[in-house]
């Protein structure tokens, strides 16, 4: 039995970070198991199911943009608190595992995570572990699961909010048009975000030109 963990929505400007942990024996996960950034999301629940339904335990844990955006917070840190709150979800005194590192130095990760969790466990950190590590893969295919749920959610309240990333056109129109409509950002944008600071900037420019 080993225990694996990794994050989902660490860079997106919409929305909550979601991080997973599994507990189970390598041996019992279904095949086809890896980075969920190259699984179909069709296929991530199908798999996000069968890992549920093999592994010992599994646990999420939901960092808000409240967190995220608070001024006395970095991304290390939240990273940090959101693998350890997930791994506490399901480690035992005597367990090994590895976390997907969300620092360049992945053994500081590692320890940080570690001595965030009261059981005592053996982690290792490794950067890409979600594409070497069964265990990770499996972790990164549920907190993804996660958080394609929560931007669902989103939709559901905001109507088309695309992926939530900066990079995508669906995204960013849907913040311009909220803050042309509003005059303020929705409540799930993370305003510390340079993303959501340009569009409210060229919001203010298109106000001026107005005049």
């Amino acid at each position: 039995m080993r225990l694996g963990v990794d994050e989902a929505g660490k860079g997106p400007v919409l929305g909550s970070m979601f991080a997973a942990a599994v507990r189970a024996d390598p041996a019992d996960l279904p095949d086809g198991v890896g980075d969920s950034k190259g699984i179909a999301p069709a296929k991530r629940e199908q798999l996000d199911e069968r890992i549920r339904s093999v592994a010992d335990a599994v646990a999420v844990a939901e960092i808000s943009v409240s967190h995220i955006d608070d001024p006395e917070a970095d991304m290390n840190t939240l990273t940090v608190a959101a693998h350890a709150e997930a791994l506490s979800g399901v480690a035992r005194d005597g367990l090994a595992g590895t976390v997907d590192a969300g620092d360049t130095d992945a053994d500081r990760f590692g320890r940080r995570v570690a001595d965030r969790v009261d059981a005592a466990v053996d982690i290792t950190a490794e950067h890409g572990a979600d594409e070497t590590d069964p265990l990770v893969g499996a972790a990164s295919i549920v907190a993804k699961v996660a958080r394609d749920s929560h931007v669902g959610t989103l939709a559901d309240t905001y109507g088309d909010v695309g992926s939530g990333y900066p990079s995508d056109p669906t995204t960013r129109e849907f913040l311009a048009d909220y803050v042309a409509d509003h005059g303020e950002l929705p409540d799930c944008a993370r305003a510390s975000w340079s993303t959501c600071e340009d569009v409210l900037a060229a919001a203010k420019q298109s106000s001026l030109g107005e005049f």
